[in-house]
C-alpha cells in the first residue's frame, strides 16, 4: 500500500508490526533516543496545531496515554505552553502510572506549571478546546480501548469541536484500520516517520511527520523510501 505526496513522490505504509522493527532498528543500531524521536514528534504535532488555527494562539487539550504516543502528546503540550497557548493535559490513567520517556515529559510539564487535569473533570476542557490532540493510544493498540481511555475517546467525539490524532486514530487497528470498539474521529492524522496501513481510509487528513529517522534504517529493513520533506520536516499525503 501506498500514498502520495502533493506532487506526486510515492511514500510507503507499512504495518504495525513493520513500525515496531523500524523504531528498534532505529534505537538498537542506529542509536536513535527515544526522547529524540518523541521531541521531533511533539515538536511536528504542535506546529501541526497551529496551522489548523492558521497561525493563531487558542485553548488546546491534550489527551494522552501512558506510551509513546502519550509522551508525544506531552511535548506537544510543552511547546504550546511556550508559544502562551492554554493548554490542558489529561491523562487516561494516574500520573504516577506512567513511566520511562512519558514520565519524564509529563515531569517537565508539571515542573512548567502545567498539572494534568483531574480526570472526572475532562469533560469542560475538551468541549472549551479550540483543538483536541489526541495521543491516548497510537499503532499499539491492543483490542477495544478500556477503561478510562475509552471514556476519553467518547468524550472526544461527542464534545470536542476539533481533533489531531498522532500517528493513527486511537482505537483503530494501525494495520488493517479496523476499529473493535470505539474510535477517535479525527479531522487531521498527523502520522510518523511513515503511514501505516491502516489509515487509508480514515475520516479527516493524512500528514506526515520527519521524526529524525534516517532512510538508510528504512533500506535495512526492504523498505524502499526516500525522503519526502524536502525543506520542511512536516507534510500532507493523499491516499488510494
Amino acid at each position: 500500500m501506498t500514498f502520495w505526496t502533493e506532487d506526486g513522490q510515492i511514500v510507503p505504509a507499512v504495518t504495525a508490526e513493520q513500525m515496531r522493527e523500524v523504531d528498534r532498528v532505529a534505537m538498537s543500531e542506529f542509536g536513535l533516543g527515544i526522547l529524540q524521536m518523541m521531541e521531533n514528534a511533539g515538536r511536528n504535532l504542535a506546529e501541526n496545531v497551529r496551522d489548523m488555527l492558521g497561525g493563531a494562539t487558542g485553548e488546546v487539550t491534550i489527551l494522552a496515554g501512558a506510551g509513546g504516543n502519550g509522551g508525544g502528546g506531552l511535548c506537544c503540550a510543552r511547546h504550546l505552553h511556550n508559544r502562551d497557548f492554554k493548554v490542558w493535559v489529561v491523562l487516561d490513567r494516574d500520573a504516577a502510572l506512567l513511566k520511562g520517556a512519558a514520565a519524564n515529559q509529563l515531569h517537565i510539564l508539571q515542573r512548567a506549571g502545567v498539572p494534568p487535569v483531574v480526570p472526572y473533570q475532562a469533560q469542560e476542557p475538551i468541549k472549551k478546546a479550540n483543538i483536541v490532540v489526541d495521543a491516548l493510544i497510537g499503532y499499539s493498540l491492543r483490542g477495544a480501548p478500556r477503561g478510562r481511555t475509552a471514556e476519553l475517546v467518547k468524550l472526544c467525539n461527542q464534545h470536542a469541536a476539533c481533533v489531531l490524532s498522532l500517528d493513527i486514530p486511537s482505537g483503530l487497528n494501525a494495520t488493517t484500520g479496523e476499529a473493535p470498539g470505539l474510535a477517535v474521529r479525527p479531522e487531521r492524522t498527523l502520522t510518523l516517520a511513515l503511514p501505516k496501513t491502516g489509515l487509508q481510509h480514515i475520516p479527516g487528513e493524512i500528514y506526515l511527520a520527519d521524526i529524525g529517522i534516517p532512510p538508510e534504517v528504512f533500506h535495512q529493513l526492504g523498505v524502499s523510501y526516500e525522503p519526502p520533506f524536502g525543506k520542511g520536516y512536516w507534510m500532507r499525503l493523499k491516499g488510494a
